[in-house]
């Protein structure tokens, strides 16, 4: 295999599951109304299930109810990038701490710098048939930023999307309006709250009920900073958390996490099939990276109401795939994963904010990548560059 490419057949990535320490929330930041950065949990959501929802249950929530009335998209074609980590990197450096390598200082004591998205994109590799990427890589400072590009494919796929597809990208959103509260702070309490980052501890419920008629704003995120480990990478990554639960055995994220989600009823054993070998693994691809524990899924049907519930634990949904035909291996994912951040070590060696290495892939081919210097390719602003500096 040379050093130009990677392969990415599922086969050669067959064998134990490799060493990958659970991640530790190092701290969190939200996104308001008109995506504004904010340093604290306005934006943390409470599992509120309505009283005696129980699995399989029947609620008939309409998903699609608001979406003509109710719902602000956020602007697609603003790529904002890694600006939001970035962001809370610059505000937290001490957090992370030093590491003099080679004589010269490490700002962020971590080799890799990335969303959650990024890396689920990398653990369903070997097994995606449809859908290539694009991954910007900067080394600065000795951390490797990787930054997804959109792919031409991707472009056309999000410009030429039916008002159908638009409905139920809605939905999944409109879902989490049903069991989840905001709160339990007031708009007034949160200014005293503002850049507190000891702030960790959840209520023991929240002072609020879920808001059927709230407007669905996808702007607006709550999201965790995490650290962890792949073998010998050191990881720091963030992702967009849909609540937390404050039953949670654990009140210390990312255990009191939960991952909301939203699937097509299942009617027969090709569709349960499917939904095993591509929602499943996505599914538990998301989770298992940031360490939540707990996936509730509702299920809708035609009609676009929600006809059953159903928690899944993210430890045990590789055995519910377990033996089926053209199922899906987790150690591969992750074989895979880890394969390719060695690989970006080997390539990316010149250390250089100005300088990008593109590597792309598309399903049945390797790994391929390219050099750039143009401002186009850049992903790390000047003002991080010189915070950093």
């Amino acid at each position: 295999m040379s050093c130009s490419s990677l392969k990415t057949l599922h086969s050669l990535y067959q064998g134990s599951f490799p060493f990958y320490r659970l991640p530790s929330e190092v701290g969190h930041f939200s996104l308001d109304e008109n995506r504004q950065y904010h340093q604290d949990n306005r934006k943390l959501r409470y599992y509120s299930p309505p009283v005696g929802i129980r699995k399989k249950d029947s609620p008939g929530w309409n998903v699609m109810d608001g979406y003509e009335s109710h719902y602000v998209r956020r602007n697609e074609e603003e790529k904002e990038g890694l600006l939001h980590i970035l962001t809370w990197l610059e505000k937290n450096q001490s957090v992370l701490g030093t590491h003099v390598e080679g004589g010269s200082k490490r700002p962020i004591d971590r080799d890799f710098v990335t969303w959650r998205g990024h890396l689920t994109k990398l653990l369903c590799t070997p097994y995606e048939t449809q859908e290539g990427w694009l991954l910007a890589v900067t080394l600065f400072k000795g951390t490797f930023y990787i930054s997804e590009r959109e792919t031409e494919a991707a472009r056309k796929k999000r410009e030429e999307r039916t008002q159908e597809q638009e409905r139920l990208m809605y939905s999944g959103y409109k879902f989490e309006s049903y069991i989840c509260a905001d709160g339990p702070y007031g708009s007034d309490q949160m200014d005293i709250l503002q850049d507190n980052l000891k702030l960790r501890t959840v209520p023991d419920s929240p002072d609020r009920q879920p808001s059927q008629s709230a407007v669905v704003n996808t702007n607006e995120a709550y999201c965790s900073v995490l650290l962890a480990r792949l073998t010998s990478h050191s990881l720091l990554i963030s992702g967009e958390v849909d609540c937390t639960d404050p039953s949670a055995k654990s009140s210390i994220p990312p255990s009191s996490y939960i991952e909301l989600k939203t699937s097509a009823q299942i009617r027969n054993p090709h569709q349960q099939r499917s939904f095993n070998r591509y929602k499943l693994l996505k599914w538990w691809c998301q989770s298992f990276l940031l360490g939540i524990p707990i996936i509730v899924a509702g299920f809708r049907s035609q009609e676009g109401k929600i006809v059953s519930l159903e928690t899944f634990k993210t430890s045990d949904i590789p055995h519910l795939v377990r033996g089926e035909r053209n199922s899906w291996d987790p150690a591969v994912c992750m074989n895979f994963c880890n394969k390719f951040l060695s690989h970006i070590k080997a390539v990316v060696t010149k250390d250089d904010p100005r300088l990008v290495y593109l590597f792309a892939w598309e399903p049945g081919s390797d790994v391929t990548f390219t050099v750039h210097n143009d401002p186009e390719y850049t992903i790390l602003p000047s003002w991080y560059v010189k915070a950093m500096n």
